[in-house]
């Protein structure tokens, strides 16, 4: 199983319902995996590279995409936008996921390891 996978594996063992991938770019694989499952599963970029992912800026979001969901995730999603992707999952009241690039520390999440996967989780 590959390392994106055993957090889509994790995601599907912690939540239900509507799940959202901020900043997907053209890697799908967790979200795919996600819809497999059963989840309602929306991607989002502010370049979309396919025309079911919704185009936005997270940075300004448009709430009613997010609405309704039990996850915002990004995986390595840039520095300048993971705070933003944290209050919008507090404006919501779900959970974020961030999956940092190599070593960053991101402040107020409990850094979590499953199956030697690590990720910064943030409960509402």
């Amino acid at each position: 199983m590959t390392k994106f996978k055993v957090l889509g594996e994790y995601i599907a063992n912690n939540y239900s319902g509507k799940i959202v991938e901020v900043g997907v770019g053209s890697y799908y694989e967790v979200a795919e995996y996600l819809k497999r499952r059963g989840f309602k599963v929306i991607t989002v970029d502010i370049s979309p590279k396919r025309e079911e992912t919704v185009k936005d800026d997270i940075l300004n979001p448009r709430m009613e995409i997010y609405e309704g969901a039990s996850l915002i995730y990004s995986i390595r999603p840039p520095y300048e936008i993971q705070e933003s992707i944290i209050k919008l999952a507090e404006k919501i009241g779900c959970d974020a996921i961030i999956v940092p690039l190599k070593s960053e520390i991101i402040e107020g999440g409990r850094l979590t390891t499953y199956r030697g996967v690590s990720f910064y989780v943030f409960r509402r």
